[in-house]
């Protein structure tokens, strides 16, 4: 299946517009149900460009419209303003998508991967009315745990980065896609060598000031309204904890919201990209996404 996107620009910050990428089978009578897709990279790289094709061609088979966002992008953009872009995406979906691309506004979905993961989970908190069902690929719901903000055992074991280094290709307008220099910037690599994720990404030190975090923890904000959620996550996972995903289901269980853990066995974080160990999930994110919206 070859599918073209039609682009829009969903907001207008000063110095940067920030779009979406619709994706859709051939228009029918009906409104479709949608599914906003949200790129990882860390909250610091990559762009709504990055959807698998092999998933969206299933998505769109299977009778979903896609609507890949950006959002703006840490350090530049600090956290509360990336939320506030997670928001004004949801809004505009629901608030322009039947007119613009025909779909249904009572029944959005959201599927992210890693950093896509993590603010698909901040949906079911943040965005009101919230999504219909979640679906996150290896993503997590702790921001200020120790895995982001001391000193990462895994990346530790690559060449020290200085902070100049890290910084080089930082500037200060915003940008809501990683491209050119930018996008091979050792920013993160800097900051989990460090354990300074949180720091840079929120502006603030969480030792220091923990409950300006709270807000932006999923596991700390499951409400009852919060939405069935499915978690897909490798248990030999280098760079998300698989622990995270374990977490926020019980924390999900806990407090009543229906959730599924599915545990990938031996594979690590970008599982998906394996075609064969998509095949065995995609279909299990396909009926969960079609039973709840």
């Amino acid at each position: 299946m070859s599918l073209t996107a039609e682009t829009y620009g969903y907001k207008t910050v000063p110095g940067c517009e920030i779009c979406a990428d619709v994706y859709r089978a051939a228009e029918g009578p009906d409104p479709t149900p949608a599914i906003v897709w949200i790129h990882g990279g860390c909250l610091m790289y990559g762009s709504r460009q990055g959807i698998h094709p092999q998933q969206l061609a299933r998505y769109v088979g299977a009778g979903f419209t896609v609507v890949a966002i950006d959002y703006r992008l840490a350090p530049e953009t600090l956290l509360p303003s990336i939320m506030e872009d997670l928001q004004d995406a949801f809004r505009w979906v629901r608030a322009e998508g039947p007119g613009l691309f025909g779909i249904d506004p009572q029944r959005i979905a959201v599927v992210g991967h890693s950093a896509g993961g993590y603010l698909s989970l901040m949906s079911g908190a943040c965005v009101t009315p919230p999504p219909r069902a979640i679906v996150a690929f290896y993503g997590y719901g702790d921001i200020v745990g120790d895995w982001y903000s001391k000193p990462d055992p895994f990346y530790c074991q690559q060449p020290p980065i200085s902070r100049e280094q890290a910084y080089r290709d930082i500037g200060r307008s915003p940008i809501a896609s990683a491209q050119g220099a930018r996008a091979e910037s050792p920013i993160y690599l800097y900051c989990r060598q460090n354990g300074l994720w949180p720091n840079v990404v929120a502006g603030c030190d969480p030792e220091e000031n923990p409950e300006a975090f709270v807000p932006y923890c999923p596991i700390q904000n499951v409400g009852p309204d919060y939405p069935p959620t499915l978690l897909l996550h490798g248990d030999q996972d280098t760079d998300v904890p698989y622990q995270q995903s374990v977490m926020m289901s019980e924390a999900l269980t806990e407090r009543g919201i229906e959730n599924k853990l599915v545990t990938m066995h031996n594979r690590g974080h970008g599982f998906d990209g394996d075609a064969g160990v998509l095949q065995a999930a995609i279909r299990e994110v396909i009926d969960f996404l079609q039973a709840h919206t």
